[in-house]
């Protein structure tokens, strides 16, 4: 799937949004529900950033729907790429970074699925990911920069973006190809019954996700009131038009980050590089079977990362609020 059959047209872009129920209703669902709302080959991509606020238990429901081929695009990719790899959940992910954290390396669960031709890492820089889910949101086909001119990720993709005259000033620009996913998997701190959203810390490049994509599936901390949310307008991000399931999933970026909430495991993200180190795909085989297919739902889950480990990282990730 090239840069230019993930653009989407204007004509087609407005069949979309006539089609979609924007009505203030109640979107609350299960995490298998909400699953369903994605289908095989579908453009999904994935709110937050490396790992922080990562859809973990979104990710994880769709692993174990089985579902395939989707085109996966994010600002920075982390441990879930590499499950989405093995799994066979996404064939292609889209983004600027691929590695499981700076502390853990390059992933070589990504190396061995890219060299070995079992799937694509498309790389753009991180302000064209940005600049390409703004113009997907702003409902046009491209986004003119300078960022990209003469470097060598405009080189790699010398057949997905284009050179442009200014029509201003004859200056040359690059042009960026718009970003419109069918699907946004989106996880927040907080949101109401009607997908109101609201965001704590660094938003990352999720307002344009959500106002590009076809549909949002949000999944939050908790469910507040409506009379929550109006009561602090200003820290409403994602509005409830955007959205078309609300689930609640506490621990939801487990074993990731959600700012204020609750740090990264670190001893969960250290066994998976333990495990891929010695065998990035036996390894990565084995976190599956026993973390994503293993447990019962998302709860058992949590069960096996251990109440004490889940309470001594929300101790750790509120101190924030600390006066």
């Amino acid at each position: 799937m090239s840069a230019e059959t993930l653009v989407k047209g204007y004509d087609t872009l407005r069949r979309e949004l006539a089609a979609r129920d924007r009505g203030l209703r109640e979107k609350v669902m299960s995490l298998d529900e909400a699953a369903r709302l994605v289908s095989d080959g579908d453009h999904v991509a994935i709110g937050g950033c490396t790992l922080s606020r990562t859809p973990m238990a979104m990710i994880w429901a769709l692993i174990r729907a089985r579902r395939t081929g989707l085109t996966v695009s994010r600002s920075i990719t982390s441990t879930e790429g590499d499950l989405i790899f093995a799994s066979g959940l996404g064939k292609k992910i889209v983004t600027s970074w691929f590695s499981q954290g700076i502390v853990w390396g390059i992933s070589k669960v990504m190396r061995h699925h890219v060299e070995k031709g079992l799937a694509e890492f498309d790389e753009w820089s991180h302000m064209a990911m940005g600049l390409r889910y703004r113009a997907g949101g702003m409902g046009i086909p491209f986004m003119p920069v300078r960022s990209m001119v003469g470097s060598d990720v405009a080189r790699i993709r010398a057949d997905e973006v284009k050179p442009v005259r200014c029509p201003f000033t004859g200056d040359e620009v690059m042009a960026l190809p718009a970003l419109n996913p069918d699907v946004a998997l989106i996880h927040v701190q907080r949101a109401d019954a009607y997908g109101n959203a609201q965001l704590d810390g660094l938003q990352f490049m999720d307002i344009d996700i959500a106002m590009a994509a076809n549909k949002v599936i949000l999944t939050t901390e908790r469910i507040v009131s409506n009379d929550q949310i109006r009561r602090a307008p200003d820290h409403t991000r994602i509005p409830f038009f955007t959205v078309e399931a609300v689930v609640e999933v506490p621990y939801g970026s487990v074993p990731h980050e959600c700012y204020g909430q609750y740090e990264p495991i670190f001893a969960q993200l250290d066994n998976y590089a333990a495990l891929t180190s010695k065998d990035p795909i036996a390894g990565v085989k084995t976190y599956l079977d026993e973390f994503v297919h293993g447990p019962k739902d998302w709860a058992g889950y949590l069960d096996m990362v251990g109440l004490e480990t889940l309470l001594t990282a929300s101790r750790r990730g509120r101190v924030i609020f600390n006066d």
